[in-house]
């Protein structure tokens, strides 16, 4: 009797322990998600270190009259997004044209 508590005990241990890490693996894989601002879901922004609500929304707003062409087309029309947090975002992932914040955009090939 003892014994099949014990082996229960060690199996419900054992999913606990399995649930959680595949929990933080997830957690991760998202948090390393690269992710263009101009397709960026509310919930995806939201969730970000340093945005809140207020941030997200100004950020849909500002992008649906037109999208950001680039980081310093982001932090003029986005108030409370600097070089500071601009370099923050782009660490967690975020992405504008496919740049990182002090990226320089990939020039087009000259036409001769």
């Amino acid at each position: 009797m003892i014994q099949n508590i014990a082996i229960s005990t060690i199996k419900a241990i054992a999913i606990k322990a399995i649930a959680v890490n595949i929990s933080f693996g997830l957690m991760a894989s998202v948090a390393w998600a690269q992710v263009d601002l101009n397709q960026a879901t509310e919930i995806e922004l939201d969730g970000l270190k340093g945005l809140g609500p207020a941030m997200t929304r100004q950020i849909i707003d500002a992008r649906q009259k037109a999208p950001f062409r680039d980081w310093p087309d982001v932090m003029q029309r986005v108030k409370g997004i600097g070089p500071k947090k601009a370099a923050s975002l782009s660490e967690q992932g975020i992405r504008v044209q496919g740049q990182t914040y002090g990226q320089a955009p990939s020039a087009s090939p000259k036409k001769p």
